[in-house]
């Protein structure tokens, strides 16, 4: 009994010897686990490329020199920097399980506040959510930044991808077969590996911080690959942080949409417009303001002409001027100048009556006009060079620039004018002398209808180089002579007035009576007769008077009259004021307008009156001298970039121009290049800049928007209007003004509208309702106004550009 169990005992020695296996193996496997253990504490605490809470306290403790450091100098701070992280950054392990559910996309996104990206999700999503607007989704809804941060995100993930390569096998496999892992684990096994290797880490760190110094800028606690700068280089990141770059934000676009919408949806874009035909007498030609025939007949004399003068309906109308049968595009410039479309002005009357004075003659389908006028049968370009020969010191182009043609007929003094580079400015009134101003404007010629009434004309004062009147039929001696003052009024000191009629050169006894009344009136105006000559090839005569230069002549005089204005009359106001028989004295001071005599053309058109200085505020704030360089410059730049090259624009087919609110002329002078006049309309209710537009060498008037212009129908090629129509709605209605536009506009001519939203979407339901082509409109956010003078920035946007074609060419439109 004894062997067999001392058998059984030796039988179980094996046991015996596989429990000190199990233990060696159990001892074993706990060192191991005490080795991966202190492997994973030591993974947790090898410098990262995550930046953590105490990397941020670090960083702040770097000086700011550190971003134009030397290379060497970076790579010793990056090795020093991860000793410093490795040090501190056991604290973070526990958080890192919290990242699991964050995707790569959100730890990268821009966060403007120094934080660590090791903070749970919950910390994270708010700021990101704040931070939406500065982000933007691309195709594949990834949000990437708006910044410009694209190069370091793609380092990083170059760095990322070479990590991956020159880890081993083994642990590369370890990760890839944890399905549980987490991005940010995956990115921490991947940052072990850099740690791994002094000389992978010293190649890498300093890269990092190189870009952030050639970028000078980058995304605050949004990479965890970027150390954040203080000082000085802090002021980067904040201006990085407002600029939107090429993208508009999701803020701006959602609030633009919702105005756009709100503005459809208010009445203005379901309105229906029924467009009606003009019923009147005066047909294809009606100027609502000058064919008022109700409040004509109301007048209580004409004796002044009051029946040519504006009476502006009470109600403007909304009616659209029918076109004449057969109407055709006009002919384009410069061979407009001799003959236009019969079609298009169809009067005879005047041919009859003015054919042989070589006015107008009918030939075929066209109207002809050989360039002659009443004083001028044989030519308005020789009548032109004998006020050149006779009074050399006018000099035509030079100090001569802008000119005054009162009671001109077809304009041909005008048109062959600009033969000589000077420009002119002709009126006539709508009388019997059938449609002579929409010849002119046929012919592309400046002119609009007036008459020298009971008002003064829609001018500032002395503005006009010369003034100049052949055969108008103007009565300049009678009743004080109050229609020669108005003159005065314009004319500038040291200007000159032409004047070429009758008494003159004749010597019936009434053509005497009115030369001895005119040499006195002119003798206690002070103005002297510089030369009397006679053109022998027209057989007529003129008279050449001269504006004094100052008041000396004023203050010798023997007796007021005619009297000196009051102090308290401003001559520059000439909306509706009515004439005076009194003259205005002169200026004095070094730095007031009218006492030197303007650059000669073209010197004139780009240099800054000398009488707007620094001491004035300009238009758009700043300093006015200021001011006006900086509106040129700006119109310089958006005529030649956009206008000319932009927009689609034949302007070639472009003659006769308008800038509906002309500030100091900069438009127009940003199209001198072009065969082109341009009409400056200056609101009465604008700045009042119309005497620089004249200082400049171009021309233009006044004008309330609220009223028709005095001009016919379909006389310009193209308008412009510059935050005009958002301005009119605080004073009128847009649908009259609208109707306006249409009438003076010719059939396939363009409408440039800048304006604010609400008023772009209001002209577009006109526009469209009338068939008219919209051609392009631009849209831009934050608008910046001249002289660097900018609108608050919620502002998103300020003004949109509405380029449209009158569409519907020479077809009428089915009109009720």
């Amino acid at each position: 009994m004894a062997f067999g169990r001392g058998a059984k005992m030796d039988g179980r020695r094996p046991s015996s010897s596989s429990s000190s296996l199990c233990t060696t193996t159990t001892v074993a496997v706990f060192v191991a686990l005490c080795v991966v253990g202190a492997w994973m504490m030591t993974s947790s605490t090898v410098f990262p490329l995550e930046i953590s809470s105490n990397k941020k306290s670090e960083v702040k403790e770097q000086p700011a020199g550190v971003f134009g450091a030397s290379e060497e100098a970076t790579s010793g701070s990056a090795v020093e920097g991860s000793e410093k992280f490795g040090d501190t950054n056991d604290t973070a392990v526990p958080e890192e399980p919290n990242n699991t559910g964050v995707p790569e996309e959100e730890r990268f996104t821009e966060n403007p506040e120094e934080k660590p990206v090791e903070s749970s999700e919950e910390k994270v999503a708010p700021k990101e959510k704040e931070e939406s607007k500065d982000t933007f989704d691309d195709a594949n809804g990834k949000t990437e930044q708006v910044s410009g941060k694209e190069d370091v995100d793609a380092e990083f993930g170059a760095r990322q991808t070479d990590v991956a390569n020159n880890g081993d096998e083994e642990e590369r496999r370890t990760t890839a077969s944890d399905g549980e892992q987490s991005d940010g684990e995956k990115k921490d096994d991947q940052e072990e590996k850099v740690n791994g290797s002094d000389s992978q880490d010293m190649s890498d760190q300093p890269q990092i911080e190189e870009k952030v110094d050639e970028s000078g800028e980058n995304d605050q606690g949004a990479k965890s690959n970027e150390v954040f700068p203080d000082g000085a280089q802090s002021e980067l990141l904040k201006e990085s942080n407002t600029e939107n770059g090429s993208f508009s934000t999701q803020d701006a676009e959602s609030k633009n949409e919702k105005e756009a919408q709100a503005s459809s949806n208010s009445s203005d874009d379901e309105t229906t417009y029924n467009w009606k035909l003009c019923n009147n007498n005066a047909g294809t030609d009606y100027i609502p303001c000058l064919d008022n025939e109700k409040a004509i007949k109301k007048l209580r004399s004409t004796k002044h002409y009051e029946h040519r003068e504006r009476h502006c309906p009470v109600e403007p109308p909304t009616c659209l001027v029918p076109l004449p049968e057969g109407y055709k595009r006009s002919i384009e410039w410069p061979t407009s100048r001799d003959k236009v479309w019969y079609s298009n002005v169809p009067h005879t009357k005047l041919a009859e009556y003015k054919g042989h004075q070589n006015w107008v003659k009918v030939s075929g389908d066209h109207l002809m006009f050989p360039g002659g006028g009443t004083q001028f049968k044989n030519g308005a370009l020789h009548y032109i060079d004998t006020i050149q020969q006779a009074l050399p010191d006018i000099a035509w182009g030079k100090r001569s620039r802008v000119i005054l043609d009162v009671g001109c007929g077809v304009a041909s003094f005008g048109g062959y004018m600009f033969d000589r580079d000077v420009l002119t400015m002709s009126f006539a009134p709508k009388d019997e002398h059938e449609a002579q101003v929409q010849f002119a404007l046929e012919r592309g010629i400046p002119a609009i209808s007036a008459v020298m009434g009971t008002k003064r004309l829609p001018y500032p004062s002395r503005v006009f180089d010369v003034i100049h009147c052949a055969r108008c039929r103007v009565p300049w001696h009678i009743e004080g002579g109050m229609l020669l003052l108005e003159l005065n009024r314009l004319l500038r000191p040291g200007g000159y007035f032409v004047w070429s009629a009758t008494p003159v050169y004749q010597k019936l006894a009434e053509d005497v009576e009115i030369w001895n009344a005119m040499s006195s009136l002119t003798k206690s105006m002070c103005w002297k007769m510089v030369n009397k000559t006679k053109d022998k090839l027209n057989q007529v005569g003129m008279a050449i008077y001269q504006k004094p230069m100052d008041n000396n002549c004023y203050n010798k005089r023997p007796e007021n009259s005619p009297p000196l204005c009051k102090e308290t009359d401003d001559a520059d106001a000439a909306w509706n004021v009515p004439l005076q028989a009194c003259m205005h004295k002169l200026p004095v001071g070094q730095s007031v307008r009218g006492l030197k005599w303007p650059e000669t053309w073209p010197q004139r058109l780009e240099k800054t009156p000398y009488w707007v200085d620094p001491s004035h505020v300009g238009v758009y704030g700043k300093p006015g001298n200021e001011d006006f360089e900086a509106d040129y410059a700006h119109w310089k730049r958006v005529v030649s970039k956009s206008y000319v090259n932009g927009m689609g624009i034949d302007w070639s087919k472009v003659r006769n121009v308008m800038d509906m609110r002309a500030v100091y002329g900069g438009f127009a002078a940003a199209l001198r290049d072009q065969k082109v006049w341009v009409m400056n309309a200056v609101p009465i209710d604008s700045p009042d800049t119309l005497p620089i537009i004249y200082e400049r060498g171009l021309f233009g008037m006044y004008h309330d928007w609220c009223e028709s212009f005095s001009t016919y129908p379909r006389t310009y090629d193209l308008l412009h209007a510059d935050h005009l129509f958002s301005k009119l709605k605080k004073r009128c209605k847009l649908l009259p003004v609208f109707a306006e536009v249409d009438r003076i506009l010719r059939p396939e001519g363009t409408l440039i509208v800048r304006d604010n939203a609400e008023t772009i979407n209001v002209l577009q339901g006109m526009v469209k309702s009338q068939q008219w082509e919209i051609r392009m409109t631009y849209t831009k956010g934050n608008e910046v106004v001249l002289a660097q003078h900018s609108l608050n920035s919620d502002m998103t946007v300020a003004f949109h550009i509405l380029v449209v074609i009158f569409c519907p060419a020479f077809e009428q439109l089915k009109l009720e």
